[in-house]
């Protein structure tokens, strides 16, 4: 009696053993989770992003033309005295630039924050507790505008987009830079703020555009400062030795009560006086609107502008 049920199982068993073996040869079962864009950002991320994001809140309005002119939808942005555009006005503000209120931020519910590098990294833990992406994005040289510009391109799907406005930037910079004399200028260009002036490095928007022109920027080789890569720091003493022939002063606060201070402490100094910038009057201010955060699609102006500061009858 056992012998047979013994043998009935095996001959079940070998059945169904039979059956799984007819589908062997059917297509396996594929789970796959599609992925919208994968980008390398500023900070030496890999950031994968599963969908289109529609809901883009950025931590410096510099982003914010490059981003709508590709077509990307912004849904927060921060406060900022320069010029806002006329379609973000009424859009909820995050915070000040340099004090993003991350409540604010996350009441916006978005689905990607682009934060400024150097500026807002101590967002990104809260983001990630929050699981919201995250993208570092720097935009000071031209060269980080055109790459910013790509990968908001990315975003959106307008990749055209991007390559025109890029191609257009290009040629009205070359447009400028042909009017200018093939010269070798010596300049400095000195950062003022309320707690005091610095010394703006290659890597700056204002020593960026000096490259253009292949002007020597005094300042090259020197010791950045270990918060700032992009300046160092500021001596009279330095100064004097490296005389350049043409001194820019770009600010942050109230430009013009830092204009009349620096402009004071030049006329009372002795030393300012024996620098050949100084001598021969070439020491001039940049706009904060085009040279204190990035120019971004007004890269093309602001080259204009340090141009025509120095050679006005060539525009």
């Amino acid at each position: 009696m056992i012998g047979k049920k013994f043998f009935g199982a095996i001959l079940i068993a070998g059945l169904l053993l039979s059956g799984c073996s007819s589908e062997k040869n059917s297509a396996p079962v594929k789970i796959s989770q599609e992925v919208f864009a994968t980008i390398d950002d500023d900070a030496g991320k890999k950031i994968i992003l599963d969908k289109k994001p529609s809901r883009i809140v950025v931590t410096s309005a510099g982003f914010l033309e490059p981003l709508h002119a590709v077509g990307c939808e912004v849904v927060g942005r921060p406060d900022s005295k320069n010029k806002m555009p006329d379609w973000a006005k009424n859009l909820p503000s995050v915070g000040q630039v340099y004090q993003i209120d991350t409540e604010r931020l996350i009441a916006c519910a978005p689905d990607l924050v682009i934060v400024n590098k150097g500026m807002n990294e101590k967002l990104l833990p809260v983001l990630e507790e929050n699981k919201i992406p995250a993208l570092v994005i720097e935009m000071k040289t031209y060269d980080d505008v055109k790459r910013g510009l790509k990968i908001f391109a990315t975003l959106s799907g307008d990749s055209v987009a991007a390559e025109k406005i890029i191609s257009d930037m290009d040629s009205e910079i070359k447009s400028v830079v042909d009017k200018v004399p093939k010269k070798n200028l010596r300049v400095a260009i000195l950062h003022s703020t309320a707690q005091g002036l610095t010394v703006q490095l290659g890597g700056s928007i204002a020593g960026s555009i000096a490259k253009m022109f292949d002007w020597e920027n005094v300042a090259d080789g020197m010791t950045p400062l270990e918060k700032n890569p992009d300046a160092a720091p500021y001596s009279m003493e330095t100064l004097a030795e490296q005389n350049p022939e043409i001194i820019f002063v770009t600010s942050m606060g109230d430009a013009d009560e830092i204009k009349s201070s620096m402009l004071k402490a030049v006329e009372s100094n002795d030393a300012w006086q024996a620098i050949g910038a100084v001598k021969n009057n070439k020491l001039y201010f940049l706009p904060q609107d085009l040279f204190l955060l990035s120019p971004g699609l007004n890269y093309p102006a602001a080259v204009k502008k340090m141009a025509e500061l120095i050679y006005p009858e060539n525009f």
